[in-house]
């Protein structure tokens, strides 16, 4: 592969090569079925292929449960993906029964979950419910399905989501999932086991939290992003530290591997 080749890779590769060095060996990895369009693809399909190519590049023994498939071969990914190949994919085992979903959770058993979110604030609390009261919301959202969950028992949680003002807001509407500060009140406050949010990983830049302060503080720059740019695309100001990596870019190999072996037919980074 070229060094052109390298430098023309796409936003959703990026993404893709960043998720995946997250997941590490060993790791037992949640990921949902989400919708359709970008949602999907920041959900599922940049989650789905940054497992796979953690599992080909450093992570060999990362298990992946998908919806309500464990193990799902992610060697094959056909050239599309509906409700009827979804129901026909080969996995190791496919639980008829979601409580088994829910009682892995509550018994700590993922390392790993990814989710995404129409809001998000400073401390890392989700909202997917409502944006506005909630008695009477401007918008009414999907609702919770399993993201409460995730956040109060997944060692370590990443979000997928685009950077946008409307995004990451000063507070959110509603608190689907429990970031590190709620309303004041912290997750051991609140009994939580679980690591609240770890990495959140948008199109511009990646952030981490502070361990004192437990706000959203930038780790990395991605490639021509700028700092003002990124605060630009945010209600709130992150901590800023006094100097920012550039996000790491995606190797030879990862790109070979991405386009050529385990999506390529576009599937899973289709948007």
């Amino acid at each position: 592969m070229t060094t052109e080749t390298i430098e023309n890779f796409t936003g959703n590769e990026l993404l893709t090569s960043v998720v995946a060095r997250q997941v590490r060996d060993g790791d037992l990895v949640f990921v949902g079925v989400g919708t359709n369009g970008r949602a999907f693809t920041l959900a599922v399909g940049i989650p789905l292929t940054a497992v796979r190519l953690a599992q080909l590049m450093h992570a060999p023994s990362a298990a992946v449960y998908w919806g309500n498939l464990l193990e799902p071969d992610l060697g094959n990914v056909p050239t599309d993906i509906r409700q009827d190949t979804f129901t026909k994919w080969p996995a190791a085992a496919s639980p008829s029964d979601t409580g088994i979903k829910c009682d892995m959770l509550a018994r700590l058993a993922f390392d790993v979950c990814f989710d995404s979110a129409a809001q998000i604030d400073m401390h890392g609390n989700l909202n997917i419910t409502a944006i506005g009261d909630y008695r009477d919301p401007k918008v009414r959202l999907v609702g919770c399905l399993a993201q409460p969950e995730h956040f109060a028992f997944v060692a370590r949680p990443i979000v997928v989501v685009d950077l946008d003002k409307r995004t990451f807001v000063e507070e959110v509407d509603f608190i689907t999932s429990v970031g590190h500060v709620s309303r004041g009140r912290t997750r051991e406050d609140l009994g939580l086991p679980g690591g609240g949010p770890h990495r959140v990983v948008t199109d511009k830049a990646v952030f981490d939290f502070d361990a004192v302060s437990r706000q959203m503080r930038i780790a990395s720059l991605h490639p021509g992003v700028t700092l003002e740019e990124v605060l630009d695309n945010m209600s709130f100001k992150p901590l800023v530290p006094a100097s920012i990596p550039e996000t790491g870019l995606p190797g030879a190999d990862e790109l070979r591997l991405i386009r050529w072996v385990i999506d390529p037919h576009r599937v899973l980074l289709r948007a």
